[in-house]
């Protein structure tokens, strides 16, 4: 008889379900597929009760829900500081009591309550040791040095591990309030960007500038011996405030902030100064995430190396760990920021309270909700929306669109698992033109223009076109590192390199996605390159599209040729008047 541990994330940002069957995962899913609020924090009710629907079961089949970590010990964490630092934190313990004392504290009864969970079944994990388990025991290594990285989860900030037979084991840890997450977060807030949202502007940016800034960042954030670091917390604000991430001194320090939805040009003026500091804070953050894994390396003896949490995101940083540091593989979870913590959740519990040993987590990109091909005609007819039913030529359609310059909308399949559209919800486009960067970024995306966009690849051409580090073949299947696209042909495929040469690169594998490996392809065969580009299918804003009708919204939204929802291919002239939302 199966058994069934189910892992919930929530109450800070990327609230998350995930369920296993005897240790693979059958379901997963961000709260925010389903309720279409951009990194939901809310309890992940229609995630939990949609993975049970997955599986055929109730709550009552499922032998342990395991939440992501210890409410009890980050309220501790929090009181401590604000404690700390009265009287000028009592605005943040006001703002703090009112939300802990009646929500964030009592999660054991909203588990029970909202989910319909018995007190018996509840398990609590810690966040950085969630973090830990979703990095090593989904990865290919049966032992790897661990590193955990993000704002903060209880105490910790960074935790490195060594993973095993025997499981994980906590080697050390940087604590509450110096942090590697906390610190890109408040260059994220000085840049203009949208914290927890907007690092990954911040990585973009950072390639139009020059790293003029490095000592001012090293002075607030600085590197100690044996590896560590620590915040120099004149600079920063979060120990002590709720809504400022940076003190008046930091302000001293690097000028005026840029304020949020003004014009930006990295390449002159204003909008150069943010991008070097940009670059400056990128190459720090880079540098003591190599002196850790030096320390790491050097602890465990290891050459393999597993990476979660947020900051594990990075992809400039993870290219320059697997290109400059001391490990020979690496593997990133895939959903590294707290939706993962889910995830890392379950297969704590499954192996190391259950005593369970490893098998294939099974983890695939398609591992959220999906829609039968009747139920999407049935939903198109009852929404008196035409369509074209290519159900035997969706391919061969869908690769003309593209190699004629057209810009659709892919639907196929369950929907991803984690922040990266892997070719089952992804806005698709022919990377050799040289207007479609600013197309999509403009007209689709509506988005800033100096955002770059992925190169979706099969697996056999990957190497002769891009250029990853030896050991970075398995990131680059998730989008979780960058290579080089070779001089030879970033001329040809402007679209998708980044202004310093580089591209988030998408590895596609047949036997992983092969629909969609079947399309570049298909593609390949007009334009000679087997190649995509490929971003999420999403707006500025919205979280990435789970349903048909959401699909449709967005085609409506932007200028967007047509969208191929399972074996329909809809166009924009093919809406009815007024929208199908």
């Amino acid at each position: 008889m199966s058994r069934y541990v189910l892992g919930v994330s929530a109450l800070y940002h990327e609230s998350a379900a995930v369920l296993l069957r005897d240790g693979v995962v059958v379901a997963a899913s961000s709260e925010e597929r389903f309720s279409r609020q951009k990194q939901d924090s809310a309890l992940p009710v229609r995630a939990s009760r949609w993975c049970l629907e997955q599986a055929g079961i109730s709550m009552a089949d499922v032998e342990a829900v395991v939440y992501y970590e210890k409410p009890l010990r980050k309220f501790e964490r929090i009181l401590v500081s604000q404690l700390t630092g009265f009287p000028s934190t009592l605005p943040a313990f006001q703002r703090t009591a009112l939300t802990w004392l009646t929500d964030k504290l009592w999660v054991r009864n909203a588990l029970c309550k909202e989910l319909g969970a018995r007190p018996s079944q509840l398990m609590f994990s810690e966040h950085h040791l969630s973090h830990a388990a979703s990095a090593f025991y989904c990865s290919p290594f049966e032992r790897a040095a661990v590193l955990t990285v993000d704002g903060v989860g209880e105490w910790a900030t960074t935790s490195l591990w060594q993973g095993d037979e025997h499981g994980l084991k906590p080697l050390s840890e940087v604590r509450f309030p110096h942090s590697l997450g906390l610190t890109y977060s408040a260059f994220t807030a000085f840049l203009g960007f949208r914290v927890n949202n907007g690092e990954y502007k911040v990585m973009g940016l950072a390639s139009y500038g020059e790293p003029r800034h490095v000592d001012k960042v090293e002075k607030v954030l600085q590197g100690v011996d044996g590896g560590g670091f620590q915040n120099d917390t004149r600079y920063v604000a979060w120990h002590k405030s709720t809504v400022r991430s940076y003190s008046g001194a930091f302000e001293q320090l690097f000028g005026a902030p840029r304020q949020p939805g003004t014009p930006l040009d990295p390449r002159q003026g204003e909008g150069k100064h943010y991008a070097d500091i940009a670059a400056s804070v990128q190459v720090v953050l880079e540098e003591r995430l190599l002196a850790l894994a030096e320390r790491l390396h050097a602890d465990t003896g290891l050459d393999a190396l597993c990476m979660a949490g947020g900051v594990a995101l990075n992809v400039v940083a993870n290219r320059r760990l697997l290109r400059d540091g001391p490990f020979a593989h690496l593997y990133v979870q895939p959903a590294s920021g707290d939706a993962g913590g889910a995830l890392g959740a379950a297969q704590w519990a499954w192996h190391e309270v259950l005593g369970q040993p490893r098998v294939d987590p099974g983890l695939t990109p398609g591992l959220g909700r999906d829609w039968p091909d009747d139920r999407v005609r049935t939903l198109l007819d009852e929404l008196n929306v035409r369509f074209d039913d290519v159900a035997d030529d969706r391919i061969e359609r869908a690769a003309d669109d593209i190699a004629a310059g057209k810009v659709i909308g892919w639907f196929q399949g369950r929907c991803e698992w984690g922040p990266r559209a892997l070719g089952h919800r992804s806005i698709l486009a022919d990377p050799s033109r040289p207007d479609m960067q600013d197309r999509v970024n403009k007209v689709i995306k509506l988005r800033e223009p100096f955002r770059p966009f992925a190169p979706s690849v099969t697996a056999e051409a990957a190497d002769t076109y891009f250029d990853v580090p030896p050991g970075g073949e398995g990131p680059a299947e998730w989008m979780t590192i960058i290579g080089d696209t070779r001089e030879e042909h970033r001329e040809a495929m402007p679209a998708i390199t980044h202004v310093d040469g580089t591209a988030r690169l998408h590895r596609v594998r047949r036997e992983v996605n092969p629909r969609y490996h079947a399309l570049i392809e298909a593609v390949g065969a007009r334009t000679g390159r087997p190649v995509v580009l490929n971003t999420s299918f999403n707006l500025k804003g919205d979280p990435i599209v789970s349903s048909p009708v959401h699909a449709l919204s967005t085609l409506q939204s932007c200028e967007m040729d047509a969208v191929y929802l399972g074996p329909c291919r809809v166009a924009r002239g093919q809406l009815p008047r007024g929208g199908a939302s």
